[in-house]
């Protein structure tokens, strides 16, 4: 108990000291900031090393060497992540023609939010034609980026019955997963999952909030 502990003060210690670093560079909290993707990749990477490298040692001592040389390691490639998700989104952003499609970078991962009235007609499962040479750009720009798992989650409103809305937002998932696949992103990369009316980004006591709920996220996770 006392070495986990331990352990986690480390971590938290090495952490702090990458986080005043990142801070010190352009600002976390910054969202003008151009770094702050890469800045919050080094963060999360470098939280995630340091914790892996304050488990190892046999004393505190080692411990706490671990956990700095955890860190930077961490830190340093979790920046290449952030960097190159940055480079990602804003290729994404210039290859689809549809500004209702917001892409957005949360530092390790990118998601792709198609909200439903661009992509089906209410009720149905089949994706409109005019949306789909954007999906064809987004599978382009996917299929250079091979180390990469990609989730497709269909989210609905709560409009209706929580069953049949779980198995349309499923079935939507599946087939915009279908359209990435047929041109060309491996089968093999991609989850399709319906979340129903579960994960809700705005109320569903006004017609502007279920639109906003209902929705196709492609989640773009970089492999480690």
């Amino acid at each position: 108990m006392l070495r986990a502990r331990t352990s986690l003060l480390l971590a938290s210690a090495a952490m702090l000291a990458v986080a005043g670093c990142t801070e010190q560079m352009g600002g976390l909290n910054d969202p003008n900031n151009p770094r702050r993707n890469t800045q919050q990749g080094a963060l999360i990477g470098a939280g995630l090393g340091a914790i892996a490298g304050a488990a190892l040692g046999n004393d505190a001592e080692e411990r706490r060497a671990n956990a700095a040389a955890g860190a930077l390691i961490g830190g340093g490639a979790g920046a290449l992540v952030g960097n190159e998700l940055d480079k990602q989104a804003a290729e994404l952003r210039n290859s689809v023609g549809n500004s209702q499609i917001d892409v957005r970078n949360t530092g390790d991962r990118l998601i792709v939010t198609l909200p439903q009235n661009i992509l089906f007609a209410t009720d149905s499962a089949q994706v409109s034609s005019s949306i789909q040479g954007d999906l064809r750009a987004v599978a382009g720009n996917l299929s250079q980026y091979p180390n990469q798992t990609i989730q497709v989650i269909g989210h609905t409103d709560n409009t209706g019955d929580a069953s049949y809305n779980y198995d349309l937002s499923q079935r939507r998932a599946q087939s915009v997963s279908g359209i990435l696949v047929a041109n060309g992103v491996s089968s093999g990369r991609i989850q399709a999952i319906g979340r129903g009316e579960d994960q809700p980004v705005a109320s569903n006591l006004t017609p502007e909030g279920r639109q906003q709920n209902r929705r196709v996220e492609i989640v773009i996770l970089p492999n480690a």
